[in-house]
């Protein structure tokens, strides 16, 4: 993040928290290993490492998505099908992993996904977040021909889609590695 914009709100952001019983470098191995990411997220199902060494600061993954039509249904989001390209920005083994969404021309955007681990009695809190400084050029596209009331009405609804994503994933992580 950078010192200009750091002072400001950010445009969007959403954590959500859950006790995993295992260890912190156990729920790292899980969730650094994103082609695994289908076992878990409610919209990427997979995808590769391109570039870099996997899971390491510079590794860079292309996500294979998909969306549903009901999500925020009346705006124009990519619906179906879609990549993205994401890169690692930190990779600290046992207690933070984060990556920045990059835009069609291979630069990183402010906009940040990640996963922080603290060590319990009872195995770790995991916690999954996204923060968005700016807009993405994804957001840009998508808001561009809106007015501000619908602009508002996308960034609220888009807010709450993102909390229940986090959600649903942490939930989904606890279980794939609680089975285990």
């Amino acid at each position: 993040m950078s010192e200009t914009n750091a002072a400001q709100a950010p445009l969007l952001q959403a954590r959500a928290s859950v006790l995993v019983s295992a260890t912190p470098s156990e729920v790292y191995s899980v969730i650094s290993d994103l082609p695994r990411s289908g076992d878990w997220s409610p919209e990427c199902v997979g995808g590769t490492w391109i570039t870099g060494e996997p899971a390491t600061v510079g590794a860079v993954f292309r996500g294979d998505n998909e969306r549903s039509a009901d999500v925020v249904a009346w705006a124009p989001v990519v619906r179906g099908r879609w990549s993205t390209e994401s890169e690692v920005v930190a990779a600290d083994p046992g207690q933070t992993f984060r990556w920045a969404m990059r835009d069609s021309k291979g630069a990183r955007q402010e906009s940040v996904w990640g996963f922080d681990l603290e060590s319990t009695a009872d195995g770790c809190v995991l916690t999954h977040h996204f923060w968005m400084g700016s807009a993405t050029e994804g957001i840009r596209g998508i808001t561009a021909e809106m007015d501000d009331a619908e602009r508002t009405r996308f960034f609220t609804e888009w807010q709450t889609k993102l909390g229940g994503d986090l959600a649903s994933t942490l939930e989904r992580i606890k279980t794939v590695i609680e089975k285990s």
